[in-house]
């Protein structure tokens, strides 16, 4: 139907038009409409509001809504049930919680309609704990719930970590309605993101229905407790897999570390003739990037746009970080630039990879781009930036983005964020600087990455002293430290004095202490 008509339309037949509108997503053409029949001076009631307010919260409308609600007060329509329940679904899609409960708290009687839809805009403003005050507020009320009314206060227990009206659920559910599969697999829900894995496992065998995603919930439940070998064997019991189940369990391998496994679930997912999507296939690109398989990697990308994926934000992300870590920045610069909504962590992975491959300039580059851009950076992108300080040995520049951190963006630095600072200001001989930063830290195992730098640096410089200070600290600790002892050893080694180096290098002939060998892996040919 044609909007140019609805301009002679009586009230009736414009409510029509806003459903017909409303059904087809075209919620612009909904507020047209609404704004032509108050022009010709129509009251909307309580068929007109619920389509209106809909296209209202979509639209994120915030202004619109307040005179909506203004209007249907004034026409005396916040009372009906169906206006009332709009006006709660709006404010919750405009993120204005305390808005929707004060409609909420002013209705005389509270329908269940009303209670659902109030526990839905907590859970979708993310106040879990406020929605299961409700939920309970609701069960004390003696209103009868509905299955939409459990599994939405399930969700919320879920959420909020708070298992005791979900356990009353529970109950009450086994006891009134029967195992309906919503609630079954709210419950299950619950009970693997809150860790009551027995509980979990218990309801799941209780279950006369299930669906894939029951199945589907207790792989990830065990995968995120870190018991990867039962869901993995609750995987393979699975007959009838789809691509979530897949994925979920592809994503627990490599939260886990087993890359080998999650690319051999890729093959075989592969074989059964199931198709990744983009969640998959950022799931795939972290573990080539773990791994180091580029040829997979590359692969996978191809695969992608073959697909006409977007290469949004996280796609991209993803995408850098594999050809960062694969040693290929160039591709990671490519894909960059091509890149649509780059985001924070987008910024991030392509300076931190410039940065780990020398590309000093160019990462400090695109770092004022970044700020120029209005994307705020995080303490991760500091990592970066100052690793590229590092590799550039640019002491200035350095110490002007560490103060920056701090004093700009307010982002309290990490041991990381030290370390990177004190390996740039020992590369460039900047010792007393270096050793003033750390002087008030504590020696101990998260602290001593910054010992290291600074007597790595104090042997380059030939530092004597100094080395001696720290080793002196360092050997306070109870626990001995074999690369200390190697470094101090090299220290007097470089300033020729041979008889020290000789005794420090005999304390490490003692069977406690010993030197743990490194090792690295490579992919060759795709394997």
């Amino acid at each position: 139907m044609a909007t140019a008509r609805h301009h002679a339309m009586p009230l009736r037949d414009c409510n029509v038009l806003l459903r017909t509108l409303a059904r087809q997503g075209s919620f612009a053409r909904v507020m047209a409409v609404y704004y032509d029949l108050r022009a010709r001076g129509l009251v909307a009631d309580s068929f007109t509001y619920p389509f209106v307010l809909k296209a209202i919260g979509v639209m994120k409308l915030s202004a619109e809504g307040r005179k909506a609600h203004a209007a249907a007060v004034k026409t005396g329509f916040r009372w009906d049930t169906y206006t009332a329940s709009s006006l709660v679904e709006m404010y919750a899609m405009l993120g204005r919680a305390n808005f929707a409960r004060k409609v909420f708290d002013e209705m005389p009687r509270r329908f269940l309609v009303l209670w659902n839809m109030m526990i839905r805009c907590y859970i979708r403003c993310g106040r879990f704990t406020a929605a299961v005050a409700l939920a309970e507020e609701m069960e004390r009320s003696g209103a009868t719930p509905d299955r939409v009314t459990l599994v939405t206060a399930v969700t919320a227990c879920s959420r909020a970590g708070d298992l005791s009206l979900g356990r009353r659920i529970h109950v009450y559910m086994d006891a009134v309605f029967g195992f309906s599969l919503p609630v079954a697999n709210a419950l299950l829900d619950m009970y693997t993101k809150n860790g009551c894995l027995e509980e979990a496992e218990k309801m799941f065998e209780q279950m006369v229905e299930r669906n894939i995603i029951s199945w589907t919930i207790l792989v990830s439940g065990y995968a995120l407790a870190g018991q990867l070998d039962k869901a993995r064997a609750l995987f393979y019991q699975c007959t009838e897999k789809d691509l979530i189940l897949w994925t979920a369990m592809i994503n627990a391998c490599v939260q886990h570390g087993s890359f080998e496994e999650a690319l051999s679930l890729f093959r075989d997912m592969q074989l059964q003739q199931v198709e990744p999507d983009r969640f998959t296939v950022v799931t795939l690109l972290t573990c080539c990037a773990n791994i180091g398989a580029l040829d997979q990697g590359e692969w996978i990308h191809q695969y992608a746009e073959g697909r006409k994926m977007k290469i949004d934000a996280v796609l991209g992300t993803a995408l850098i970080e594999m050809y960062s870590k694969c040693g290929h920045v160039d591709k990671a610069l490519h894909v960059f630039g091509r890149m649509q909504g780059r985001d924070a962590a987008a910024w991030t992975a392509i300076i931190c990879g410039l940065a780990t491959h020398g590309q000093a300039s160019r990462a400090l580059q695109l770092f004022e781009e970044m700020q120029m851009s209005k994307v705020k950076p995080d303490g991760i992108t500091f990592i970066g930036v100052l690793s590229a300080c590092c590799h550039g040995g640019l002491v200035d520049e350095g110490r002007r983005h560490f103060q920056a951190m701090k004093e700009v963006y307010r982002i309290e630095p990490r041991i990381e964020h030290y370390s990177c600072f004190v390996n740039l200001l020992g590369r460039a001989g900047v010792l007393d600087e270096a050793e003033r930063l750390i002087n008030g830290m504590p020696v101990n195992k998260d602290t001593m990455p910054l010992f290291g730098a600074l007597l790595t640096a104090c042997k380059a410089h030939g530092n004597v002293e100094m080395s001696e200070q720290l080793t002196k600290r360092i050997a306070e600790q109870d626990s001995p430290n074999p690369s200390v002892n190697v470094l101090m050893s090299n220290v007097y080694a470089t300033a020729s004095r041979w008889e020290e180096a000789i005794r420090v290098r005999s304390k490490m002939t003692h069977p406690t202490v010993k030197k743990t060998a490194g090792w690295s892996s490579i992919e060759v040919k795709g394997y």
